[in-house]
């Protein structure tokens, strides 16, 4: 390698100087940043190349995205490296952006691309396949560096050449063979070989077989055995021989670049169970059996936390794993983190409610964490213990109440519970925020929860956005007078954003919806006016009130985007509920389609995926009044995140261009793939499944009986329970149909 006091820093700095840094883009804008963090990195100021290195990371490799300067920055970065100059830092870096390319970000039904050769190039290329192209033409530094004195430098020239991709793997791969022969650095080794298995898993599937023996050091072994995987051998006896012998397995990993593996069992799982067979399903869930019941804790946490995402991908993992776990959770408690996981089991883990309620009789952070497991699988035993010590159960009650923002209570009505939520509610909430928790809670209860009602009253002053919606829910008949009086007042008086959700909440109750309808037209009148959601939600409560608000159709034009302003997505989600309200209101669809076309007609789908999906929506309520916006929701079909809601609107506003045989298909389609399957599954069942295809049936039903989960994607600890209200939503409709 040419060492750096050969490195010609008047040659460098003058070829920066002749890019046009300014006309090029990344992360932040205009790159004319760039060549001055280029310059500290190669230069003598250990500091500033310090934070040139972390400004690089942050400007052309922003969270693993590239850009059009990335690629321009390639060829400096490799003059640096050659040099010797922080060689290994500048090696990773080429290595990330390289990496970067590996995903290109696909246009709305485009094809994928092949990729190019280091001296191809092509006109309108995009930044990815560019930033991949630029690195692959330095790859005779890449496979210099192998051979380098240093062990990192080594190590991160074949982490970096790993991501050169097809591209690059004929020049590659013959001497990343070489050097693993030659390498004595197990650690170094071990990255050689997971290259070679990246670039080459066909052929070099058999190297990894070979290394998993004993006689291998464990770095290599562990190397090994996640390649196996990747490469898509069948995982035998002898692999789970081999991994069970290394338990645990994360410390075989340390000091590696390779980040995508550096958690090996969580990988092995992930990756086993993507393969969706019944032999790998059988694989996981051994080593997952054998991890936690692993005399070394270190072993069990491991195994506790890539358990987490087994119950999320598979639906039976939970019933195979619930021994192991329970027996994980009675020997550590929650140190390794099984008793946590008990808590995603659903009904495979009711075996496991004595021991979670002991625990949770206990006292501090342990017992609130076997309380919050045990709300999840036995709710019923989970209350009481609850009510006991509400204050000291903070994780529990918020399990209780629902868990994460915007997910349903799960605890059934329990009158001692509803106790303790009163005193909560006359003492206040922890820190003083307005009470959202307890409020769903006796919203979901309902009239049960009646007895709550004078501390909800009593609370109404101070926390008018939390309180009236629980009020109209819960109230008995002989406290409906004093409600509405009370929501009546809060209406009348107060920010406008108090007396929106007051009024709102009194026209639910009475049906009176004068106050509604003066906050709606003051909303509308102030862009929002501090409303939560602003004209959205006033033009959603307009649309509602149905006849009566015929006097806002004013407002609600006047509303709408003027020409020319900048097109955010809560602005055209705005315009999309004004449109929709003024159809409901008018019944004339031709503005409502003027302006939903010009939302779904936007570009940058990825970004505006739910804009899109409730232009879509509102687009099918229209329905065939809405047969002008064909040529914007067609495309929409070729992006599966889309394809659910596009088909939907497209058989609603033409059935003749989207028939139901092929909507049903595409919705199939959108459900499988786990793009927006609720909403696919309550389309077809609105479609009426008696009339789908035999073979659509099956589909259909398959997907309640399948292993991998439908829904796999969502707030921690929501998948499990939501996948699984899917699959019994899909079964009723098939014994329905």
């Amino acid at each position: 390698m040419i060492r750096a006091m050969t490195f010609d820093h008047g040659l460098f700095h003058a070829d920066l100087d002749a890019q046009p840094w300014a006309s090029y883009t990344h992360a932040y804008g205009s790159a004319e940043d760039v060549p001055g963090h280029l310059r500290a990195l190669a230069g003598d100021d250990d500091g500033a190349a310090d934070e040139a290195q972390s400004e690089l990371y942050g400007s052309i490799l922003h969270q693993g995205s590239v850009y059009e300067a990335s690629a321009k920055a390639v060829p400096f970065l490799a003059r640096t490296a050659a040099a010797g100059i922080r060689a290994a830092e500048v090696l990773l870096l080429l290595g990330g952006i390289a990496e970067g390319g590996a995903d290109p970000r696909p246009t709305c039904g485009a094809e994928p691309r092949e990729e190019t050769g280091p001296s191809e190039g092509r006109a309108g290329e995009s930044d990815e396949v560019a930033c991949r192209r630029a690195v692959v033409a330095e790859l005779p530094l890449l496979i210099a560096s192998l051979t380098d004195e240093s062990p990192s430098v080594r190590q991160a020239a074949a982490w970096a050449a790993g991501w050169t991709g097809a591209a690059g793997a004929a020049l590659a791969v013959p001497a990343l063979r070489d050097r693993l022969e030659a390498e004595p650095e197990p650690g170094v080794r071990a990255e050689l070989l997971t290259a070679l298995v990246e670039l080459d898993p066909e052929g070099s599937g058999p190297l990894a077989a070979g290394a998993i023996g004993p006689e291998h050091p464990p770095q290599l072994r562990t190397a090994a055995l996640l390649a196996c995987a990747d490469a898509g051998l069948p995982w035998t006896r002898d692999h789970h021989a081999a991994a069970v012998d290394l338990l645990p397995l994360e410390p075989h990993v340390s000091g590696r670049y390779d980040e995508t593996r550096n958690e090996p069992v969580h990988h092995l799982t992930l990756t086993l169970l993507e393969r969706d067979t019944e032999a790998d399903r059988d694989a996981v869930g051994a080593l997952l059996d054998a991890a936690l019941r692993h005399d070394d804790p270190d072993a069990r946490a491991e195994a506790a936390w890539a358990a987490t995402t087994a119950c999320e991908l598979s639906r039976g993992m939970p019933a195979r794993l619930a021994p192991a776990l329970i027996a994980a959770a009675e020997q550590d408690g929650d140190d390794t983190g099984a008793l946590a996981v008990l808590g995603r089991l659903g009904p495979a883990g009711a075996p496991a409610a004595d021991l979670l309620a002991t625990r949770a009789d206990g006292d501090g952070d342990p017992a609130d964490r076997a309380l919050e497991a045990l709300i999840a699988v036995a709710p019923e035993r989970a209350a009481p213990l609850l009510a006991r010590d509400l204050p000291r159960r903070p994780r529990a009650f918020q399990a209780a109440c629902g868990g994460p923002v915007g997910t349903l209570p799960v605890l059934p009505y329990d009158p001692e519970l509803l106790e303790a939520v009163r005193r909560r509610l006359t003492e206040g909430e922890p820190g003083g925020g307005a009470p959202y928790r307890p409020v769903a809670l006796l919203t979901a209860w309902g009239p049960d929860a009646s007895a709550a009602v004078p501390e909800l009253l009593a609370a109404l002053e101070a926390h008018p956005l939390a309180v009236p919606k629980a009020l109209a829910a819960v109230h008995a008949p002989e406290h409906r007078t004093e409600v509405a009086q009370a929501l009546a007042r809060k209406a009348e008086a107060g920010p406008l954003e108090d007396r929106f959700e007051a009024a709102r909440a009194l026209r639910g109750l009475t049906g009176e919806h004068g106050p509604l309808l003066h906050a709606l037209a003051e909303v509308l009148a102030t862009d929002g006016g501090g409303v939560r959601d602003g004209v959205r939600a006033a033009a959603a409560a307009a649309a509602d009130l149905g006849p009566a608000a015929v006097p806002l159709v004013p407002a609600l034009r006047a509303a709408l985007s003027a020409p020319g302003i900048e097109r955010t997505n809560p602005r055209m989600d705005a315009d999309i509920a004004l449109a929709a309200a003024l159809h409901r209101l008018t019944g004339d669809a031709a503005e409502a389609v003027a302006v939903l076309a010009g939302v779904l007609g936007t570009a940058e789908p990825r970004w505006r995926r739910w804009t899109l999906v409730r232009a879509a929506e509102a687009a099918a309520r229209i329905g065939p009044d809405a047969r002008d916006l064909v040529p914007v929701l067609e495309p929409l079909l070729a992006d599966v995140e889309l394809r659910a809601a596009a088909a939907v609107a497209l058989h609603a506003v033409a059935p003749d261009v989207l028939g139901a045989v092929r909507a049903a298909d595409l919705l199939l389609d959108a459900a499988e793939a786990g793009a927006a399957p609720a909403e696919a599954v309550e389309a077809l069942v609105a479609l009426g499944v008696a009339g789908l295809t035999v073979e659509q049936r099956a589909r259909f039903a398959e997907l309640a009986e399948r292993d991998r989960r439908v829904i796999h994607s969502g707030l921690d600890g929501t998948v499990e329970s939501a996948d699984e209200r899917l699959r019994a939503r899909v079964r009723a409709a098939v014994r329905g149909g």
